[in-house]
Formats: C-alpha cells, sequence, structure tokens
C-alpha cells in the first residue's frame, strides 16, 4: 500500500526538478559572476601592480644620474639640485593629461593607451641616455632627456591614479562597505610601488660601482619597453573600468574640474598639502654631496640606505591598510609632519658628530635612518590619496588625482629651488658643510609651519557625511 505521507513517483520527481532547477541556473549565473569578476580582478591587479612597480623601479637609473651629474658631468651640489628639481617640470602639466585621458578615447579605451604612450617616451628616454657618450653630453641634453622621461612617467601615473579612483570607488559601491574596502587597492598599489623602489635601490647600490650609470638607463630601458608591450596587448576591458561617454572634450571635462575644486574640501585639502611639502626648503643635494664627498660614504651603503626606506614604506602600506584606515587622515598626516621635523634635527646632531661620537658609524647611520627620513615625507600621500579618492565626484576621477598630484609636483620643485636658496643662505658649497646644521635646523622650523592651518584637512565626521552624500 502507497504511503500518503510521500507523494507518488511522478509528483515526487516533479518536486525535485521543481526545487533543483532554478538553484542550479543561479548557483551556476552566480559561480560564473564571481568567477568572472576574481579575473577581472587579477587582470586590473596585473596591470596596476606591473605600472606600479616600475615606476618605483624608476629609482634604479635615478641614482646613476646622481653620480653621473656629479662625477661625469662634474656639477656643484646647487647645479645638480636645479636639474634634477627641473626635471621634474613635465609633472606639473598632470591635469592635463587627466583630463585627455578622461576625455579622449583611443581604439575605445581611455587608460591603457596611455600609459603605452608614457611607457614609450620613457623608454626612448632612457635609452637616448644611455646611448650618448660622455664626452657629448651636457647639462641641456641631459636636461631634454630628463624632461622626457618624466613626461612619460607623468603619464603613466596619472592614467594608474585614474584606474585606482575609478575601480576603488567602484568596488566601494559595489560592496556598500566603504570603510571595510575603502584603501584596500590604494594599499596593493603603494605596496607594489614600494617593492619596486626597495629592488631598484637594492640593485643599484650594487650596480653603481659595477656598471656605469650608462647601463644603467639601458637595462631601465629594456625594462619601459616590456611595460609598452605589455601595456599594447590587453584590452582594456579586461579590466572592467566604469565606462563614460567619449569625446565629452576638453572643455566640459575641465569645467566638471572647475566644478570639483570648487568644493571647499576638496581644495582647501590640496592646497594645505601642497603647502606642506613647498614650504620646506628641500637639502637632498646637499645631503648627497655631504655624504659621498665630505664623509666619503661608499655607493653601496647609499644603496642600503634606499632600500631600508623603500621597506619602511611597505611597511607603512601594510600596517595603514591593517591598523590605521579608521583614523581621520588630519590626525595622521598631522603626526607625520611632526616627525618629519624631529628627524631633521636629527640629521643635526648627525653632522654636527653627536651620534659619531656617541660610537655610531657614520655609515650605519646613513645606511639605517637616512633612508627612513628621505622617505618620511611621502608616507602622507596614502592617507590623502584615500581621502581624494572618497571625495573626488564621479566621472572626473582621473582629472582630480592628475591636480593633486601635479600640485605636489610643483609643490617638490618649489621646495627645491628654495633649498638652492637655503644652502646658497647659509654658505654652503661642495667643499664647506659647516652651514648644514643650521640650514637643517630652519628646514625643521618650517615644516611645523603647516600645522597651524591643518584644520584644512577634512575631519573623520566630514568624510562620513561626503560618503553619504555619495
Amino acid at each position: 500500500m502507497e504511503n500518503p505521507s510521500l507523494p507518488s513517483d511522478h509528483s515526487y520527481e516533479s518536486e525535485i526538478t521543481r526545487r533543483k532547477k532554478p538553484i542550479t541556473d543561479k548557483d551556476s549565473v552566480d559561480e560564473k559572476s564571481v568567477n568572472l569578476g576574481k579575473k577581472v580582478d587579477r587582470m586590473r591587479k596585473m596591470i596596476l601592480g606591473i605600472g606600479f612597480w616600475v615606476q618605483g623601479m624608476r629609482c634604479f637609473p635615478w641614482l646613476g644620474v646622481s653620480f653621473f651629474l656629479k662625477d661625469g658631468l662634474k656639477l656643484d651640489p646647487s647645479t645638480l639640485q636645479i636639474l634634477q628639481v627641473s626635471a621634474n617640470l613635465p609633472m606639473v602639466a598632470k591635469p592635463f593629461y587627466g583630463i585627455l585621458s578622461d576625455s579622449f578615447y583611443i581604439f575605445g579605451q581611455h587608460r591603457l593607451p596611455y600609459i603605452a604612450i608614457g611607457a614609450f617616451l620613457q623608454a626612448l628616454s632612457w635609452l637616448a641616455v644611455a646611448f650618448v657618450p660622455t664626452s657629448s653630453s651636457s647639462f641641456f641634453l641631459i636636461t631634454v632627456y630628463l624632461l622626457l622621461g618624466n613626461l612619460g612617467a607623468s603619464i603613466v601615473e596619472v592614467a594608474n591614479d585614474a584606474i585606482v579612483a575609478e575601480t576603488g570607488k567602484q568596488s566601494s559601491s559595489s560592496l556598500k562597505k566603504p570603510q571595510a574596502s575603502s584603501g584596500e587597492l590604494q594599499s596593493f598599489v603603494w605596496m607594489a610601488s614600494s617593492i619596486g623602489g626597495m629592488l631598484g635601490n637594492l640593485l643599484a647600490g650594487v650596480a653603481i660601482d659595477s656598471i656605469s650609470p650608462q647601463t644603467m638607463f639601458l637595462l631601465f630601458g629594456v625594462l619601459l619597453s616590456i611595460q609598452f608591450v605589455i601595456s599594447v596587448s590587453i584590452h582594456e576591458s579586461s579590466i572592467d573600468l566604469p565606462k563614460t561617454s567619449s569625446n565629452t572634450g576638453i572643455k566640459r571635462q575641465l569645467s566638471e574640474l572647475l566644478v570639483a575644486l570648487k568644493n571647499p574640501e576638496i581644495s582647501y585639502s590640496i592646497a594645505w598639502f601642497a603647502a606642506s611639502y613647498a614650504i620646506i626648503p628641500a637639502l637632498t643635494g646637499t645631503m648627497f654631496f655631504y655624504q659621498t664627498q665630505y664623509l666619503k660614504i661608499e655607493n653601496s651603503v647609499l644603496g642600503i640606505s634606499k632600500v631600508i626606506g623603500q621597506v619602511t614604506m611597505l611597511l607603512w602600506g601594510v600596517i595603514y591598510n591593517k591598523r590605521l584606515k579608521s583614523v581621520p587622515p588630519r590626525k595622521i598626516i598631522a603626526a607625520i609632519q611632526v616627525t618629519m621635523a624631529v628627524s631633521m634635527v636629527s640629521d643635526v646632531l648627525f653632522v654636527k658628530g653627536i651620534y659619531h661620537n656617541m660610537g655610531i658609524p657614520d655609515s650605519v647611520y646613513v645606511a639605517i635612518f637616512s633612508g627612513f627620513i628621505e622617505v618620511l615625507c611621502f608616507f602622507k600621500i596614502l592617507p590623502f590619496m584615500i581621502l581624494t579618492a572618497q571625495l573626488c565626484p564621479k566621472g572626473c576621477e582621473g582629472s582630480i588625482m592628475a591636480f593633486l598630484m601635479s600640485a605636489i609636483a610643483l609643490a617638490f620643485i618649489v621646495s627645491g629651488y628654495l633649498g638652492v636658496v637655503l644652502s646658497s643662505y647659509v654658505g654652503v658649497t661642495a667643499d664647506d658643510f659647516s652651514g648644514l646644521p643650521q640650514g637643517l635646523l630652519i628646514q625643521a622650523a618650517f615644516t611645523l609651519l603647516p600645522l597651524y592651518w591643518s584644520s584644512c584637512i577634512p575631519d573623520d565626521a566630514n568624510i562620513k557625511s561626503k560618503r553619504k552624500e555619495n
């Protein structure tokens, strides 16, 4: 006798089919979506990882540039710093590159083609420097090549920063967990750049004693050529960038940029951030000559110093991503600014020989502490970039991020020129560094000044309010 509690064979089979079919279809769709999302995420991270890693590797040829200018062209500290600072002038035009990439598509793409163009210009620049004989080199010719290289680098950085801003906001919006997802991609590319810088400085410290600077330029030119090939072989659709209307026009994009900059939270923050760099006279050229010409620090030690600096930047990216994302940006940036001033006072003690008298060799201080001090000023860029990405209106991410980076580049240029003026004021030359402690104390004093206007940076409440509006 048939059990009434069980359906008949036909009804039981129908019930199983009815229940199972929609679940199977849904699971299949979900699985495909998840797999597709993972594939897109891997491709996106590969492109950004390579891009930021190569940009981090730029320190490899630039260490060679410093020695090439000092030993090859026989430049003095002020002239060397002026050339290196002036070579950054293309970075100031980053908003223009951002507007171009936001407005004009190349073969239906508006980010990867610009990365390819920038990689090509850099490769052309470094390969040209590599094959020019030292006897035929001149201050003007090297400046032109370095300007061309930094033009390409700035175009690549704009495109990479725009991808990070677009996809970071896209991920945050889709997950609906701004606090958890915000800054994850920024931290990833920060670490990729730090790893590139760490490896570049390590290799540069070894290479500078065994091969010529021109060979270093050649090797980096080959690396950029590989990046160019990778960029042109991948289509932008594989990284699922947000679609915007192409051919929007420069006027419209510029108008959107100006509208965004009318937001006080954005304009005041960027103005303060740029001023916090510009107001500090940089003494990088002077310290380079002091360490190599006066203290006779070995080139390998300088390489180790820069590696340690990059390691600390990498650790900073990890620590910030794990522990400090919830801390208000204003508090973090102000703390970094104070630490910068303290580190400059530490350099005063170093130059005066106090650490040496305490039994700490000059080479140890340069290797460990100088590397950290050199990169400390870059620590505040990570929290500020995340803040800017959160406040940035949709559709002009490339323009806003480019404007921010150009403001930072201009600030560094002003800082470099002020450093030349300060070196002259305290009487520092290639052979006389007696005025260097005084210059470092003045530098530390100017570093503390921006703290009086740190209220220009939005606090945590402002950021949360802005997130709700978006």
